[in-house]
């Protein structure tokens, strides 16, 4: 294989036969050997640093990116307190205090954009390592891995069914995904007693990818064949230990609701599922062609699997995504249950585990990589009619690896999309970061924010009442964080109003608005309201410009 990559090297083109010869290696059945035998490191780094590259333009958006202000928020409070001091989100219970613990104390030194950029930049190169890695195992074949990695990020995006991502900006999961693709290389190469720590892992710093996983490659364990499969004796102290490195994950998330009332949490389900994360967790209100589109990529991997079975990798990995399926269908069933409205709250309290999160990923990532196989062993196989199919599907799916870049880079511009609801993105930055930078208006003031703010506190460092961005993850604080967007945001105050203000100043511009947004001031200590310029309301004015009001109440 040296010599063969040493004598592309020195040709400008290549045609098919030589393409052919150049990947050409025995068709086995068995186990993989390791993945990095015999690569030339530098080889192995290039690779590294184009599916980096991949990565950073599927991944840039504009700072701040949707969970940014959410996950990067809390991990500065939990390091420093005094940030935004009195916040309601800030306050509520953490349930991801491995990143917070391994990756917020850099907001000490570093501004809110800094930190983001050094977390997406530090997530991408270890999600580029692990799934040259991963890559590897399937596809053991040099440079494939930037096919394969073009092509997952490519059906991740276009055919995902539940708005689950890998590839974006900085949070838990991101550092999640990295330690399930090292336990998926280890699985797909036979390596069962590896795979456990790696996902247990991967599970203290994102419960549910983590848990889903390990769930998944269970299934895929009873799914091999028995010759194929290590013991339970001899896995028994590797399933401990990943038992053991998940507990940072789980502990934190089955203490969430210790000693809330069962009428409570039921409550704080039925928000969660229904009022909140429908786009997440119910799938008969997804938009049909979501479904649509999901349901055709995995028919298009249990065709391409049919060319590649053969390998007992790619049947192991296989097994992981059937256990994602099986996990979908019990989230169906659930949905099934709520639609009729029988235990609808028992339903709800299942549904809110994100049963579609996995598949999301494992279906698109098994396509990309047994997609960039069969065409790896078409290219490697002696008949021309095979490396001819071969070579087109390879230009096929470069293009359309291609196109999706190319429309990434295109969106790359502003505003970001955590800004989209906004009146005027720039005119919202504009107002926040006086109240940051004015100092005028004291460290520890709190604000009434429009209800789709998600950027406030991202750029004005102080506290704010609710938004809707932010949803807690205990059930009291659920209610609670229901509860007053209702107050403040409905057009009657009730929590079954099904309207709601068009913004904060239509809201102080209805009869009695005025008295209210002060009342809902001094119940929640807010001192500030900021709002859209029209229509002007009768309060004092601390700042305005084209767009934007910032009044004291």
């Amino acid at each position: 294989m040296k010599d063969e990559e040493e004598g592309q090297s020195g040709r400008g083109t290549m045609g098919a036969r030589e393409l052919s010869a150049a990947v050409r290696r025995p068709t086995s059945t068995a186990p993989h050997p390791p993945s990095t035998a015999h690569r030339p490191p530098i080889s192995a780094w290039l690779e590294i640093a184009g599916i980096f590259a991949i990565f950073c333009i599927q991944g840039a958006w504009p700072l701040p990116d949707v969970n940014e202000p959410y996950y990067l928020g809390k991990a500065l409070h939990f390091w420093n307190p005094q940030w935004a001091a009195g916040d309601f989100f800030l306050q509520t219970a953490d349930t991801h205090k491995v990143f917070y613990t391994a990756f917020g104390w850099l907001s000490l030194w570093l501004s809110l954009p800094v930190l983001a950029w050094v977390g997406r930049i530090l997530t991408w190169a270890l999600l580029a390592a692990a799934w040259q890695r991963l890559s590897m195992a399937a596809v053991p074949r040099p440079w494939f891995s930037l096919l394969s990695a073009a092509l997952f990020v490519l059906l991740q995006d276009r055919c995902q069914m539940a708005g689950e991502w890998v590839v974006g900006g900085v949070e838990a999961k991101g550092f999640a995904y990295v330690l399930a693709f090292y336990g998926l290389a280890e699985l797909i190469e036979g390596r069962w007693r590896r795979v456990w720590p790696l996902l247990g892992a991967a599970a203290a710093f994102h419960i549910l990818v983590g848990g889903w996983s390990v769930v998944a490659a269970g299934a895929a364990w009873l799914l091999a064949p028995p010759r194929d499969r290590a013991s339970l004796r001899s896995m028994a102290p590797w399933l401990v230990l990943g038992f053991l490195l998940s507990l940072p994950g789980l502990i934190p998330s089955l203490m969430l609701n210790w000693g809330t009332p069962k009428a409570i949490v039921t409550e704080a389900d039925k928000i969660y599922c229904y009022g909140r994360l429908l786009h997440h967790l119910v799938p008969f209100r997804l938009p049909p062609e979501y479904l649509l589109r999901f349901a055709g990529l995995t028919a298009a991997w249990l065709v391409v699997w049919r060319f590649v079975r053969g390998d007992e990798g790619l049947r192991r990995l296989s097994g992981f995504v059937f256990g994602s399926l099986a996990l979908l269908a019990v989230g169906f069933a659930l949905n099934g249950v709520a639609l009729f409205s029988v235990c609808e709250g028992w339903a709800a309290g299942w549904m809110k585990l994100y049963w579609f999160r996995l598949s999301d990923v494992a279906v698109p990532l098994a396509a990309a990589l047994m997609m960039a196989r069969w065409i790896a062993d078409l290219l490697a196989g002696h008949s021309v009619a095979k490396t001819r199919l071969g070579v087109g599907l390879l230009i096929l799916a470069i293009g359309g690896a291609g196109l999706q870049l190319g429309v990434r880079l295109s969106q790359c511009s502003v505003p970001p999309r955590s800004m989209e609801d906004e009146a005027d993105p720039v005119a919202w930055r504009q107002a926040c970061t006086w109240v940051a930078q004015s100092g005028k208006i004291p460290a520890d003031a709190c604000f009434i924010t429009p209800d789709e703010a998600e950027t406030f506190k991202w750029f004005a460092h102080r506290a704010e009442v609710v938004n809707r961005k932010e949803i807690p993850q205990d059930a009291r604080s659920i209610v609670q964080w229901w509860r007053r967007r209702w107050e403040i945001h409905s057009i009657d105050g009730t929590e079954d109003s099904e309207r709601w203000f068009d913004s904060l100043a239509d809201a102080g511009a209805a009869d009695g608005g005025i008295e209210r947004l002060k009342k809902m001031g001094a119940k929640y200590h807010a001192g500030y309201v900021i709002t859209v310029a029209a229509p002007r309301l009768p309060l004092p004015v601390v700042y305005e410009n084209e767009a934007y009001i910032i009044y004291r109440l």
